[in-house]
């Protein structure tokens, strides 16, 4: 998980996430921001959630997809040319994230 937020914001932990690019399936943008925001290699365990929200005020609709993943390489380092990142920590799911129904 990444910690975020602008200068003057409260900082809050977050899934490392963007969009998704029109070649990658979403498993692959997964790996890809994970890298990115991390620096991990990480491979994709399972599929956890695909949650939909329309923004009406500004047509805009979005699909995220959630993913349960395992670090399988990689160094911590994160490349973040917006400075919005302050911290990386990898937490455990069964701890630190409430249970969810998964998808079949």
């Amino acid at each position: 998980m990444v910690l975020q937020g602008r200068p003057a914001e409260n900082k809050t932990w977050s899934i490392p996430s963007g969009g998704k690019e029109q070649e990658e399936t979403f498993e692959e943008c997964c790996i890809r921001e994970v890298k990115e925001e991390t620096g991990y290699t990480v491979e994709v365990v399972e599929k956890l959630k695909v949650k939909q929200r329309t923004y009406e005020q500004i047509n805009v609709a979005v699909e995220a997809h959630y993913f349960l993943v395992k670090v399988v390489g990689g160094k911590r380092n994160f490349q973040d040319p917006d400075n919005l990142i302050y911290d990386i920590a990898w937490k455990d799911v069964r701890v630190n994230l409430p249970r969810r129904p998964r998808i079949s």
